[in-house]
Formats: C-alpha cells, sequence, structure tokens
C-alpha cells in the first residue's frame, strides 16, 4: 500500500477520475489482491444527474450514470449493497457461493462467476451523499483477510483524491445551473470582487409570460409551477440552442444575452438572438395546439429584442452578490417588453438589432418608451 500511496501523490493534478480510476485499479492487482472487477459510485449535485458509476475489469471501463429523479427509489438502488452502505456506514461484504436473488446486482456477478464481492463507504468529509467503492473477485477462495485489509486501507489512501474532483465537480455544476456557464466560469477563475463589472456587447433577450398573474390566482401553485417550469424549459432549450445564456428568472420574466464573441461579431449575435426568438414562437405554437386539444389553455408571452453595451459582472450586497449585466441597454430592453405588452405584441425588436441583421422585419414605427428620452423605432417579426 505504500506504494499505492505513493503513485497517488506522485499522480498529475489534472487527472480526471476516470483516468485516475483507470490506473488505480491494476495498482491494487499488482499489490497481490486478485482483482476482478471494481466499481465507483459517487453522488453529485446536479439538477439531472445524481451521480456517475465508473467499472473497471481486466477488459474494460466503462462509466454510468443515474437520473437524479428516479436514483433514490429504483429497485436497482433499493436492493443493492449501496443502500446498506448509505444507511449504515459500515463495509458490506458478501461471497458469492449460490444465487443471491435479494440483491440482482451480486447474482449478476455470480452468474458471471464471482466468487466474493465487498463495499466500503469513502470516508469523505461530507458523508451526506453517496461515495462508495466496490470490489469483485473471481479467485476459487474469494478475498482473505489480508485481501480485505489492503483493500479498505487502499479506499482510503484514494478518498481525498477523488473527493477533491467531485468538490470540484460540485461546484461547476452548482454555478452552471444556478447562474449559467458562462457566468460560472469566471466565478470559478476568481472573478468575486463586487463591483467588478466587464464591458460587453450582447443581444439582450427579456420575456415574460402573459396573464400570469391571473393564473396564479385562479390555479393551485403545484399547477403553476408546473406550467411555469414547462414554459422556462422551452426557453432555456432554445437559448442555449442558439448560443445564448439565461442569467436570471424573475417571477416570471427571463433575462438572456447573447454576447459578441471571436466568432460572433454584432449582426452574428443579434441573427443568432433573432432565430431563438423564431424558434420559441414555433415551439409555443406547438405547445399550444397541443393545449388547446387537452382543453387547457394557450400560453402567451411577450419578448423584447436589443442589442448593446452592458456591464457584465457582480453586483449586490458585501456577503450577497448577483453576477447579472447591467446598464442603459438593459433598460431599454426592459422598458421594450412594457410596449410590447400595450402592443399587445408577441415579440418587438430594436432598431439596434434590425440595422445589424439581413431578414425581412415589420416596421412599427416610432414609440416612447418609459423614462427614454427619445421616441424609439421598433421592429416585429414577420407573420412568415
Amino acid at each position: 500500500m505504500e506504494d499505492v500511496a505513493r503513485w497517488l501523490a506522485e499522480r498529475p493534478l489534472q487527472d480526471s477520475v476516470k483516468t485516475l480510476f483507470a490506473s488505480f485499479c491494476p495498482m491494487i492487482v499488482q499489490s497481490g489482491v486478485p482483482l476482478s472487477r471494481s466499481s465507483l459510485a459517487l453522488e453529485v449535485l446536479h439538477p439531472e444527474v445524481s451521480g456517475w458509476q465508473h467499472i473497471w475489469t481486466h477488459e474494460s471501463q466503462s462509466l454510468r450514470k443515474s437520473d437524479r429523479a428516479t436514483a433514490a427509489t429504483s429497485h436497482a438502488y433499493l436492493n443493492s449493497p449501496t443502500r446498506i452502505v448509505d444507511e449504515t456506514a459500515r463495509p458490506f461484504r458478501r461471497r458469492l457461493n449460490e444465487p443471491l436473488q435479494d440483491m440482482p446486482l451480486l447474482e449478476e456477478l455470480w452468474s458471471e462467476g464471482a466468487t466474493d464481492y465487498v463495499m466500503y463507504s469513502l470516508p469523505f468529509l461530507d458523508q451526506s451523499r453517496t461515495a462508495v467503492i466496490s470490489f469483485a473477485t473471481d479467485n476459487t477462495g474469494g478475498f482473505d483477510d489480508t485481501h480485505l485489509e489492503r483493500l479498505e486501507l487502499a479506499s482510503k489512501i484514494l478518498s481525498p483524491y477523488i473527493e477533491r474532483h467531485v468538490l470540484r465537480r460540485i461546484a461547476i455544476d452548482l454555478l452552471d445551473t444556478y447562474v449559467g456557464p458562462r457566468a460560472g466560469q469566471r466565478i470559478i477563475e476568481g472573478r468575486v470582487d463586487r463591483g467588478g463589472l466587464e464591458l460587453i456587447e450582447a443581444a439582450i433577450w427579456f420575456a415574460d409570460l402573459r396573464g400570469f398573474t391571473v393564473l396564479s390566482e385562479q390555479t393551485d401553485i403545484p399547477d403553476v409551477l408546473r406550467y411555469l417550469n414547462s414554459w422556462f424549459e422551452t426557453i432555456g432549450e432554445v437559448v442555449e440552442a442558439h448560443g445564448g445564456e439565461i442569467l436570471k428568472f424573475m417571477g416570471d420574466a427571463v433575462l438572456a444575452i447573447f454576447p459578441t464573441t471571436a466568432e460572433h461579431d454584432r449582426a452574428g449575435a443579434c441573427r443568432m438572438a433573432l432565430a431563438a426568438a423564431q424558434e420559441l414562437g414555433r415551439r409555443t405554437d406547438t405547445a399550444n395546439a397541443e393545449r388547446r386539444e387537452r382543453g387547457e389553455a394557450p400560453v402567451t408571452h411577450g419578448l423584447a429584442l436589443h442589442m448593446g453595451e452592458v456591464a457584465y459582472g457582480n453586483v449586490g450586497a458585501s456577503r450577497r452578490l448577483d453576477f447579472t449585466v447591467i446598464g442603459p441597454a438593459v433598460n431599454r430592453a426592459s422598458r421594450l417588453l412594457e410596449l410590447a405588452k400595450s402592443l399587445d405584441r408577441l415579440v418587438l425588436i430594436s432598431d439596434t438589432i434590425a440595422r445589424e441583421v439581413d431578414m425581412p422585419l415589420v416596421d412599427l414605427g416610432k414609440y416612447r418608451l418609459r423614462d427614454i428620452e427619445h421616441e424609439q423605432h421598433v421592429f416585429t417579426l414577420s407573420q412568415s
């Protein structure tokens, strides 16, 4: 085990869990343990994925993910060594010398020739989530006491190296989920100073639901949440598919940006924002047709698009920051959304975007926006 510890200490820090585990298992075999299969199961914090399972054998290595919505109640988990270790925080060991109908995984391993199985909980600092490693052998006599001692010690030696990766994965997933991947990357890089702002150019996307207040007053809260999440889901898929990023959800409203990049200039960012608006319209029409067939009320929304320079970064209290965009361009997009409602238009587009794109738009003329000094030229999408 000294060789294993020295080998782990000298591994490159950038090694992934997959790479680390793929090299760790052969080291265990070299130490004299007759290992034929090993599994590393790690729970993370992700809205869709409950965790990852790395499986090693002499012939291959595979990776499986578990769905968050069903992981804790699935038959595979409820009838597994993992659940027992989670609940007892103690090692689990079972000799595989007969069929094991109470645990499908162990019966499968027995049918493939395994003779012994052991699972250990990895001693992470945070014991609230699953972190286990299991070992199986096809050795005729199974694992002896020396083998088990080595496996338990090796698990403890490996644990802090794996936990480091898990904690980083959790941090990145949480930032991606709550502030978006671009903002999350900046925060991970250390841009957490209040008032630390970066000036960028972006197409701004402001959208909200129509009639949401009435819906909330007349509908049970669980149904309102399903309605709202369904709409947010569509917007999230559309914005992401066209290169944008949602910055925040505000009640029934959404703020998203399509920044200029090395690949996309002002015109490119505007085209992506417009393409996303068109896709949202098509998907909303399709969803509304299905709602009408079910006797449900259709979804209607307002959407405002504007292009301009924004300050992108941290604002807020000293111990509670928000990563967002501010500036006159954001204000104008917000006022355009108000105008869209008063004009009963689904989409309003500023002249700043209209000048950047080569596509047919409907000219609606000039209108005064609240708190904006001069009248603004506005457009909308053509019916086609």
